[in-house]
């Protein structure tokens, strides 16, 4: 059976072993401060450029090596100092104010994806050589209609471009009468010429340029067909004949080949176009739209 006293003993021997066994646990370890405080030094901005060496034993660091200024002397000791578990300081360091300078650390390259821009919406071409139908909104004649007059028409069948739409059905247009002469009692011959100049699409009007649909009679049962500026040779007679009343023959388009005034001439050989009648234009110039966004 243990004495008392010598039990007392063994637990206070035991309590000092376990003690310093604990503090041995929570003192970093000599190349731990080594790594330390040379890591501290090479990302210092002031001392990044020394070439100092840290070792540890027992506690006690030891600086060796060369530094570029008294400034960064200082501040390697001062390092060195406050690292946790030193118990002393050793600075073996020299200056040498030609040591190379060590550039920055930079961040990693970060590869970055190029940007793949959006192609831009190209504008809408209607080709030269695109026929335009359209339904005249008011009579015309060559004896009623003046030379420069302006008419309205709206377009009546829509156009499309490589399969976008450009110019919807229903577009408004406005034309010019080129020339309009009226046939006289004895002699002469009834004229009547017109061309579109101007389509309205989305709001904004735009400026078109078209062959001249011209129409001449001379007499009873003659009347000549001609056009300039583009088209195709033949004809077809629209709208209505004299005293036909308004609107007479709407319906009957002229086909994508023509390129005629159908008129009728009255008793007195004028040409007359009535209001609805359906006349084709030719494009004798590209014309270019926006890009629509529909």
């Amino acid at each position: 059976m243990c004495r008392p006293q010598h039990l007392g003993a063994s637990l206070f021997l035991l309590g000092l072993l376990l003690g310093f066994a604990t503090a041995c646990s929570r003192h970093p370890s000599d190349d731990k401060m080594a790594e330390d405080i040379q890591s501290k030094i090479a990302n210092d901005a002031e001392t990044r450029d020394s070439q100092v060496t840290a070792a540890a034993k027992g506690g006690k660091v030891t600086l060796s090596g060369k530094v570029k200024t008294p400034a960064a002397q200082k501040k390697i000791e001062k390092i060195a100092a406050e690292e946790p578990g030193q118990i002393a300081v050793d600075d073996q360091t020299t200056i040498d104010p030609e040591l190379p300078a060590v550039p920055e650390p930079t961040s990693p390259m970060v590869a970055v994806a190029p940007r793949v821009e959006k192609p831009k919406p190209q504008p809408i071409v209607v080709p030269s050589g695109t026929v335009l139908t359209v339904r005249i909104s008011q009579a015309l004649s060559s004896k009623g209609s003046q030379t420069g007059q302006t008419f309205l028409a709206t377009l009546a069948q829509s156009i499309s471009v490589e399969g976008r739409p450009a110019l919807p059905s229903g577009a408004t247009v406005s034309g010019t009468v080129v020339n309009a002469k009226a046939k006289g009692k004895l002699k002469g011959q009834a004229e009547l010429a017109l061309t579109l100049k101007r389509i309205s699409v989305a709001g904004h009007d735009y400026e078109i340029e078209t062959n001249v649909l011209s129409n001449t009679s001379k007499g009873k049962g003659k009347r000549t067909a001609v056009t300039t500026g583009g088209g195709a040779a033949g004809g077809a007679l629209i709208g209505g004949i004299a005293g036909g009343g308004k609107g007479a023959g709407i319906g009957a388009l002229i086909g994508a080949g023509a390129g005629f005034i159908g008129g009728a001439a009255t008793g007195n050989k004028q040409i007359e176009i009535p209001a609805e009648s359906a006349l084709s234009f030719t494009l004798s110039a590209p014309l270019s739209l926006p890009p629509r966004s529909d």
